[in-house]
Order: structure tokens, then sequence, then C-alpha cells
């Protein structure tokens, strides 16, 4: 295994991607993506997800899956089998531009002489170059060192990551990280001068005053959606890359649009998209933080048999099983452009064996001969002070 940790993908990695191909497998990561915002979204609150992120590392820990799990993983992630490359080709696919920046970053750190199957771990850095480095996983410094390897691939923008996994864990054996970051400029930048509190109505009605930039006679394009407008704002001289900004229409809460908002219905609004001139662009000035652990939300969206008792024979002959999934975000959106930056985790653990045996309540007891199976001593404690 590697002393240590790569640098981000590069675009000659990978197997050849179709047209057709790309486009089925970004219909996978979007479907899943939007699944998966809207059972993690909560009503009036700011959520950020990265669909790419989960995706790949979701795809990784599939990898290794046989049996039950290996068809709930691939269902729920739309991939071919457990070992589809066209992610990973999609990935390399994705990082071959100079319009924005964009870094995509896979690892695997796995606990110290814990056996894993050659042909998994040969895959998982082949397919999508991820390092492979051994680390006492029950240590404190190994949790460091992880972090250490995030903060550095997110441009210091999300620094942590260990403590969210349950880090350091001596039961643990395998962790799986993706990384991505994306930084882009406006194609046309708003002016700072032009940048001022406007009003904002929030869910419950009232108005708040919040830094808002415009931009006037605004050559964009649209679209309309079934209970939302759609503006699309590109980034860099190619607009390879956008930002689309879906408004609900009136009297269309966000949550309800959310809660009838999938990949299709997205991709037909994108699809439809006209170039337009507009009188005025207001979009207020942003930056969020979001985290949460996906362990329930991905069992309830189907990945059950994973966590605790699946089949991870493929990955190691010792099966282990997966624990916990994390998603960190943040998101910066100003006069210039945008800066993003998301982290997925999966820690895969072995059995903790048979639970421990506490005497730390009132309790009973015996002295007793095995040989005739006479009872010498009984007696019963509720207070062992005396």
């Amino acid at each position: 295994m590697n002393d240590g940790p790569g640098d981000a993908l590069d675009a000659d990695l990978g197997l050849p991607l179709s047209a057709e191909d790309a486009a089925i497998a970004a219909d996978g990561v979007n479907a899943f993506g939007f699944d998966l915002h809207t059972a993690v979204a909560e009503d009036v609150e700011n959520t950020v997800t990265s669909p790419l992120s989960a995706s790949v590392l979701l795809a990784m820990v599939a990898a290794g899956a046989g049996g039950d799990t290996a068809e709930e993983m691939t269902d729920l992630l739309r991939l071919d089998g457990p070992q589809d490359t066209r992610n990973a080709a999609l990935l390399a696919g994705l990082a071959d531009t100079d319009d924005v920046t964009l870094e995509v970053a896979n690892s695997l750190w796995a606990d110290e002489g814990y056996p894993f199957e050659d042909d998994y771990m040969s895959f998982v850095e082949d397919a999508y170059g991820a390092t492979l480095d051994d680390l006492d996983l029950g240590s404190q410094d190994s949790a460091d060192t992880i972090d250490e390897w995030v903060d550095a691939r997110t441009n210091e923008l999300i620094d942590e990551i260990a403590a969210d996994l349950h880090l350091p864990d001596p039961q643990a054996v395998l962790v799986l990280l993706n990384t991505v970051y994306f930084l882009g400029t406006w194609t046309t930048t708003f002016a700072e001068a032009d940048t001022r509190d406007t009003p904002f109505t929030l869910a419950s009605g009232e108005e708040v005053a919040v830094p808002t930039m415009h931009r006037t006679a605004a050559e964009v394009e649209t679209s309309a959606g079934e209970g939302f407008q759609m503006l699309r704002l590109p980034y860099g001289e190619d607009g390879r890359f956008g930002m689309e900004l879906m408004v609900p229409d009136e009297g269309v809460a966000l949550d309800d649009l959310l809660d009838d908002l999938d990949a299709e219905t997205w991709r037909d609004a994108v699809e439809s998209l006209q170039t337009e001139t507009l009188s005025e662009i207001a979009l207020p000035r942003f930056e969020l933080e979001w985290d949460a652990e996906l362990t329930d939300v991905l069992q309830a969206l189907g990945m059950e048999s994973a966590f605790g008792g699946g089949d991870f024979t493929p990955m190691s002959p010792a099966n282990p099983f997966l624990d916990t999934v994390v998603q960190k975000t943040y998101i910066r959106v100003d006069e210039e452009g945008t800066e993003a930056a998301a982290v997925t985790g999966g820690v895969m653990t072995e059995s903790a064996g048979p639970p421990p045996f506490l005497v730390d309540r009132p309790f009973a007891f015996t002295v007793s001969d095995r040989e005739t199976g006479a009872v010498l001593f009984l007696g019963s404690v509720h207070d062992p002070r005396g």
C-alpha cells in the first residue's frame, strides 16, 4: 500500500466513456441524488448534498458486496453490477476540464493486518484512483491523519470527518473516503457595487433583509418546470458547468416542491432552457455548511443488509459490515462565482464479539459444586458496599 495520500483524480484514469454511457451514469447519480436529498432535507432547514460524492463513495463500497447486499446497493445506485465501471469513467470525464476547478479524490484506509481481497483493492485502486494506506484505526493519530487528508483535498473548507465517523474505533477495519472540490467563476460576474440588502420572504411569511447581488439586462437561460421557474448561470468561458436555480411558483412552498422534485423533473427543465434577456437578476449571496449521518436514510431507501449483516465477502473473507456513512458539505456563492466542497465517508467494521457482562445493578449469586450440583452458598446483593 502507498505511504501517503494521493492527489485528485486524473482525467486520464478510467475506461473510455461514450456520450451515451456518460448520460446513463449521470442519470444514475442524479436519480439517487434526488432521492437522497428528499430523504435528508428537513422542513425550512438549509440542506446541501453532493449526489456525486455519495454515489462514488457507495459505489466503492458496493464493489466489495455480494448476494442480496450487492443487489440492494446496485438498485439504489442504479448500477449494472457491483463493479460497474461507468461511474468511475464518469469521474474521469468530469475532471477533464479547464473551465472550472474540479478535483475529485478517493482513498481507502485499512486497519493493519486485516485480510482484504486483492481483487477488490485492485479494482478500487484502478477504477477510482483510490489511494490505499494501512493505519491503526483505533488510534487518535490515525484519525488525525484522515482529517488532514480531507482538509487538504477540500482546500481547507472541510477540516474533519473522523469524529463524525466515530473514529478512532478499535472495531473499524476500513475507512473509505471521497472528496469533491469545485471552484467556478461566473461567465458574467456580478458587480460588488450592485450588491445591496434586499427583502427575502421566509417560509413563515416574515421578511428579512439579505445581501443580494444584482445584474441588469442579463442574457441568460430560463425554463419553467412543474411548480417552479429555472434560471441557469454558467461558469467559465465555455459554460459547460453552471448553477441551476429553481424558484417555486407563487403559492408553492419549497418543501412541497422538493417532495415532487426528482431527477426526471429536473432534467426536463434543463433540457427546456432557452436564452432570453431579463431586465434584472437578483440572487442572494450565501455561504452554507451542512452535515448528516446517512446510515438510517440509506437503510430507509432500501440499502438494508449492508449495515450489520450483509455480504461483503468479495471485499474480505472476514466479511466486515458497513457501520456508518457520513456526508459533510460547504458552498459559498458570491459576486465572483461559487466555491464548494464535499466529503463522504464510510466505515467498515468487524463484529465486536459478544456483549460485555456488566454486574452493575442488584444481583444474585451461588457457590456450587459442579460434580454433584450442590449449592453451597446462595446470595442476593442489593448493595455491594455491605
